[in-house]
């Protein structure tokens, strides 16, 4: 496994690199899938008096998911030794649940030899049920008017009254309301239209051929 060492504010010693050398070992131990582990140690320093301190971060990559842990103490030494003991624990955790699972899968489960579903609160149909609804003597209920009025697609409907104007009127009212596009009847052609938005500050106009009856009619 590669190991990168990094120091932010603060000089890294061949004692120091050496002792991340032996702590690499115990890593490996556990993560034997890990690639590249990132050692970065950050020197700290405060203006109101505060003791100094070295924050450890460590990054294992490789193989699985990333794992990191850091820990910070007024000797790097020590933040060293607490980072290493957190990434240990998380890669000791991750692979027991690993182990657990391969051990205790979840999910419905099929044995071939038995012909056994286990896993699943479902009780399987008997063979004789089976071949009782395939021969009819167990109808299949059904709706036929239930499947009638099914549709995947949700379509609300909402009906407005017609009104006359202009498109810049349209564009402003669109505008108003804070929407994409806005419905109404042309004052100039009594054409029914909609402007839209589009990208940028331009906008659309798209109308029906056919004209809608008169205000005055609609209003009677």
């Amino acid at each position: 496994m590669d190991t990168n060492i990094v120091g932010v504010g603060v000089g890294i010693t061949d004692r120091f690199r050496s002792v991340v050398e032996e702590k690499v070992g115990r890593i490996e131990h556990l993560a034997p899938r890990a690639t590249v582990l990132e050692v970065k140690v950050t020197h700290r320093s405060y203006r109101n008096g505060r003791m100094e301190d070295d924050t450890v971060e460590l990054t294992l990559d490789g193989k699985g998911p990333v794992v990191r842990a850091e820990a910070t103490d007024a000797d790097k030494f020590a933040a060293l030794d607490l980072a290493v003991d957190k990434i240990s624990e998380q890669v000791r955790r991750a692979k027991e649940k690993r182990v657990d699972a391969r051990n205790h899968p979840r999910g419905a489960r099929f044995e071939k030899g038995t012909g056994e579903l286990s896993g699943i609160d479902v009780e399987p149909a008997s063979v004789d049920v089976l071949r009782a609804v395939a021969t009819g003597e167990v109808p299949i209920q059904s709706s036929a008017e239930d499947e009638q009025d099914y549709s995947p697609v949700v379509i609300r409907q909402k009906e407005f009254d017609a009104e006359w104007m202009t498109a810049e009127d349209a564009v402003d009212r669109m505008e108003l309301v804070g929407h994409d596009f806005f419905l109404f009847i042309d004052a100039r052609t009594d054409h029914p239209s909609v402007v839209y938005r589009r990208k940028g500050w331009d906008y659309g106009v798209i109308a029906l051929g056919t004209q809608a009856p008169p205000a005055a009619q609609v209003a009677s």
